[in-house]
This record gives structure tokens, C-alpha cells and sequence, in this order.
């Protein structure tokens, strides 16, 4: 019997396409339905797209990635309807300022900060995604966010209105909404004309291919790609079960803390395995009459 594919795959996304259609890509050369991805790039972004494969596409809601990296052309002295340079030209100007203004007006962004997301994103009110909404000429409140910028590094580049932004965010930060701020903040208005995500999840672009060059592998070589599903779990912590224990852990038998002398705060979450060493399951640390406790919440390894 063929043993359907299972792990995480980084794909380099190229421009022009969707995240979904990069899915469908994956669903052919790895001969399985059972494919989903984290993160959405919009069709002008490339880059770091994670895609969950087999088994592993069931992690993607318990995900909790917080930092991502981007790299993105940021174009002054324009505004747009989108906020990047595919949209309806809203605003011009040719107030462009120097460089050191611009490198001071970025640094103003660093730290936490509350963001609107746009109109054009994925996010859903009512039900309904915003770009749908967008598209029919609708513009429905958004509550701004809170968000993190890390770092943000900025270099020129041969035209006077265009610089590099490098850009280290926490999850759910748009880079379009950055740059149409930065814009803002310098008076002159602002977009982005290109991005690249250089990374997510603690996967790096270095480490990624192109659907073309999956393309032109063997299909043992496509799987050879894969890693396993607890790689996306790497940050939290690790427990080891004794068979015993193991055992009662894939029945949904919460294991209790102190049985297995571990003591791990409430809510904490732990990657479970078993005795062989094995990687089963994701657990999360709860409260139940009897004390502090360890529950398997979803089983990868049946």
C-alpha cells in the first residue's frame, strides 16, 4: 500500500499567481488532496508561502507563528486605492524628501503600534472578505490591530522616489498599509511596488523552492523535501511519555502533571512523544479538579 505524503513543504512563490493556486500546484506533483498553506500572499508578493501537506495540513489552526520577515520596494510620491502599485492612482505628488528623512520618518514605525488592516486583504466582516467588498466600491469599518515592527531597515536604490525596505514583523502586519503610512507620515504619499516574504514560521527563504523547480524533480526527490510536521512546532517545549502514558494520551486521557513530573503553566502548549521518540501529538497544559494536566488537542501520528 503507497503511503500517502506527509510534511511541510516552503515554496518560493512566484508572482502573478495566488497562494490557492500554488496549492493546486502542490496537489498534482505530490498526488494528494489533503494540502493546505499558512499565510496568504497576495498575486504581486513572492516568497516564503508554508504549505502543510497530508496529515500536516491539520496543524494550520493551531499554528501560532508571530514573526515574519519582508522585503519590499517602497515607491514615494503616489497614493492608490490598494495601497500598492497594482491599484487606481488616487493621489500624486513630487514633494520627494531626502533620504534621511525618509530613514527617520521609518524608524518612527518600530515598536508597537495599532494598524488598520485594508480594504484589500482577506480578513472577513460580516461573513464577507474585505477585497470582495473593496471590488464592489464598499469601504466598511475596520478596528485597527495591534502590531509589531522589530526592526526596519531602509536603502536607496537608482531612483530618487524608491527605496528597500527590510522589514521584521509580528503575524498580521500588512507591508502595503506600512508603506501607504510611511507615505503619509512624509507628506508625499507612499505604496508598495514589490514584496518579497524572506520569512515565516522560523522557515527561510534559503530554504525554499519554486514550483518550477519541483517541477523538474524526481518524485522522490520532491519528497525528500518534506519535514516532518513538528518542525512548525520547534519554539514549545517537549515531552517524552512512557508507553503507559502514551497510550492513555492518544485515548484523550488527560496526563496528569504530576505523575509525569513536569510543570508547565496553564494554557502552555507541548509537543508529545512517546517512548520511541516519536512526535504524536500537540498538547496544551489545562486545570481539572485533580491538578494541573496535559491533553493531547490534536493526534498527527495515528
Amino acid at each position: 500500500m503507497q503511503i500517502s505524503p506527509c510534511g511541510v513543504l516552503t515554496v518560493n512563490k512566484h508572482g502573478g499567481v495566488t497562494s490557492h493556486d500554488i496549492v493546486g500546484n502542490i496537489r498534482r506533483l505530490y498526488g494528494t488532496r489533503a494540502v493546505g498553506h499558512t499565510g496568504t500572499l497576495d498575486p504581486l508578493a513572492t516568497g516564503v508561502l508554508v504549505v502543510l501537506i497530508g496529515r500536516a495540513a491539520k496543524a494550520a489552526e493551531y499554528l501560532v507563528s508571530d514573526k515574519k520577515k519582508y522585503r519590499a520596494t517602497l515607491k514615494l510620491g503616489i497614493e492608490t486605492d490598494t495601497e500598492d502599485i497594482t491599484g487606481e492612482v488616487t493621489e500624486k505628488s513630487d514633494s520627494i524628501p531626502p533620504f534621511d528623512e525618509v530613514v527617520r520618518a521609518c524608524g518612527e514605525f518600530v515598536g508597537k503600534s495599532k494598524q488598520i488592516p485594508p480594504m484589500y486583504s482577506a480578513l472577513k466582516v460580516g461573513g464577507r472578505k474585505l477585497c470582495d467588498l473593496a471590488r464592489e466600491g464598499k469601504v466598511v469599518e475596520r478596528e485597527a490591530r495591534d502590531i509589531e515592527i522589530f526592526s526596519l531597515d531602509v536603502k536607496s536604490t537608482d531612483k530618487n522616489n524608491e527605496y528597500i525596505i527590510d522589514v521584521n514583523c509580528s503575524s498580521g502586519t500588512y507591508i502595503r498599509t506600512l508603506c501607504a503610512d510611511i507615505g503619509k507620515r512624509l507628506g508625499c504619499g507612499g505604496v508598495m511596488a514589490t514584496l518579497e516574504r524572506r520569512e515565516a514560521g522560523g522557515f527561510d527563504i534559503s530554504e525554499s523552492y519554486s514550483i518550477a523547480e519541483l517541477e523538474n524533480m524526481s518524485e522522490a526527490e520532491r519528497l525528500s523535501l518534506l519535514k516532518p510536521t513538528e518542525s512548525l512546532f520547534e519554539d514549545i517545549p517537549k515531552i517524552i511519555l512512557p508507553e503507559f502514558y502514551e497510550k492513555l494520551s492518544r485515548n484523550g486521557c488527560e496526563i496528569y502533571q504530576k505523575k509525569i513530573k513536569t510543570d508547565f503553566k496553564t494554557g502552555e502548549r507541548v509537543r508529545l512523544y512517546g517512548k520511541s521518540g516519536v512526535f504524536f501529538a500537540l498538547g496544551e497544559v489545562r486545570e481539572y479538579p485533580d491538578g494541573s494536566a496535559v491533553k493531547a488537542i490534536k493526534i498527527f501520528d495515528i
